[in-house]
């Protein structure tokens, strides 16, 4: 299998989560995994998409409404996490191209449910760090959040910020800066 080094699949993910512990019974899951291609020639990102995740070991907090605006009612109009990780391989070539994310969270949480679902991992082992990249270009003492990224950047913060198609789109503006200066 070889590698497509046309773009970069940006992902960035929402999962169910609470103001303190998870209830007794119920873990964090994926609900909704926000994507951006960002292509490689024109050096921009070009494309954003979201898949909602139905989750099965746990419910939509008040707090992660709050947070994401995401409903029960919305994500259990989605699809299974397995379906989800399908999608990511037939439609992005995942397993082919190198993607990446803002921080470590997405790829563990991915890693995680993928075991204890029983799922194939769907990603490649190509896996770039925005948020520690960022901090290496810029020379800052320690990693920072998107939102203060973008400000760092001079980007203007696109969508709802913990959302993650446009959390997403806004990790691929912040990766074009990184790599190539165009945005």
């Amino acid at each position: 299998m070889s590698n497509k080094l046309d773009r970069i699949i940006v992902v960035d993910i929402e999962a169910t989560c609470w103001q303190s512990k998870a209830p007794p019974g119920e873990e964090s899951e994926i609900i909704e995994i926000g994507i951006c291609l960002v292509d490689l020639w024109s050096k921009k990102p070009i494309e954003k998409d979201t898949i909602l995740v139905k989750p099965i070991r746990s419910k939509i907090s008040e707090f992660c409404t709050k947070l994401t605006t995401l409903t029960q009612t919305q994500v259990d109009k989605g699809i299974t996490f397995a379906e989800a990780c399908e999608m990511l391989k037939d439609k992005y070539s995942t397993p082919q191209r190198v993607w990446a994310s803002y921080g470590e969270y997405d790829k563990n949480q991915f890693q995680k449910q993928c075991q204890s679902s029983g799922v194939k991992y769907p990603f490649a082992s190509k896996h770039i760090n925005v948020k520690t990249l960022l901090a290496l270009v810029h020379t800052l003492p320690r990693e920072v959040g998107m939102a203060q990224a973008l400000e760092l950047l001079n980007i203007p913060l696109e969508g709802i910020h913990h959302r993650g198609v446009d959390d997403a789109w806004n990790i691929g503006k912040i990766l074009s800066k990184l790599l190539w200066n165009s945005y």
